[in-house]
């Protein structure tokens, strides 16, 4: 009898087909690309420090020397602010109306400094003696102060921000400076001397019979010079016009005149520099104010642009009868 061979299993016989499985494409997360992305700020500024020490100053400072500030930010916000923000000068002001700030604050500023070597921490300090003033003559209740005395709030504000103040990169006392002192230190030290904003400087024309404007912080009354109202072919021009400017230049009091007033604002200019004024309105009247006081104030543009400063001039009643 002859012996039936055995069929071989069927998974030896027939080998079964593998399946290609395709691994999606990696996608990266949104954070993770937006961190890889981002553009840290050129200049990072924490400022922190005492209530009353002066805070509110320096956010107005940063602002006027270029900076993107925020005050009072949530702390669980400040990560996600620098992975948006694509200013180059960032400011953020933060302080004890945060919620446990003087223990949530210090990992964040370290986890940042990573992020942005350059990170700065300004701390602002003052005297018991100082604040208690401020506070009294501002009226303004203390953060800590809504079950206790002022001096004792005070007192418990700088214990809790002894580890924050250790960790800062500059320590300032404002009791004995003035507002000035403190936006000149705040320009030294965060921007530089070369970086310093100079003030701009706005001369605007005007017509008396239209009335003096209200906004301007020098008038000067040029109606002494030569009218051209009073020669026909020029009465319809303005003071831009090249014949306006050539009638008005022939009277001999018209060069004399624009030396001694480029002379006084030499002279004055830098005095409201020096008291960081960062604007300043100059008014120039004639009787209507088309010839004479629009003439002038281009001339005066011109002498200042050339010592540097930014000027912009306007001409409000050129264009009335």
């Amino acid at each position: 009898m002859k012996a039936r061979r055995r069929p071989a299993s069927r998974s030896a016989a027939v080998a079964p087909r593998r399946k290609t499985v395709r691994r999606p494409t990696a996608v990266p997360h949104p954070a993770k690309a937006s961190v890889a992305t981002e553009t840290a700020p050129e200049s990072l500024v924490f400022v922190t420090g005492l209530s009353g020490s002066g805070k509110s100053y320096v956010f107005k400072c940063l602002e006027d020397m270029g900076y993107f500030c925020v005050d009072n930010l949530p702390l669980s916000l400040v990560e996600p602010l620098l992975s948006q923000v694509s200013a180059p000068r960032v400011g953020i002001i933060l302080d004890v109306r945060n919620p446990d700030f003087a223990s949530r604050f210090p990992p964040i500023l370290a986890r940042v400094r990573e992020r942005v070597p350059g990170a700065r921490l300004l701390f602002l300090d003052a005297s018991e003696e100082s604040l208690i003033r401020r506070f009294s003559e501002t009226r303004r209740p203390h953060p800590l102060s809504v079950d206790r005395p002022l001096l004792t709030a005070l007192r418990k504000e700088r214990k809790l921000l002894e580890e924050v103040r250790s960790l800062a990169d500059v320590v300032v006392d404002t009791s004995s400076m003035t507002v000035h002192e403190l936006r000149s230190f705040m320009q030294k030290t965060f921007v530089g001397e070369q970086g310093a904003a100079r003030m701009v400087v706005s001369a605007t024309s005007f017509g008396y019979k239209f009335g003096v404007p209200h906004d301007v912080d020098l008038i000067f009354d040029v109606r002494f010079l030569a009218n051209p109202h009073f020669v026909p072919e020029l009465k319809p021009k303005i003071g831009t016009d090249p014949a306006v400017a050539a009638y008005i230049e022939k009277d001999p009091q018209t060069r004399e005149f624009l030396a001694r007033l480029a002379g006084f604002l030499d002279y004055l200019l830098p005095l409201y520099e020096r008291e960081h004024k960062s604007y300043l309105s100059i008014g120039i009247g004639c009787t209507g104010g088309k010839h004479r006081s629009v003439y002038v104030a281009e001339q005066l543009s011109r002498a200042l642009q050339a010592r540097g400063l930014p000027v912009r001039v306007s001409h409000r009643d050129a264009t009335r009868e």
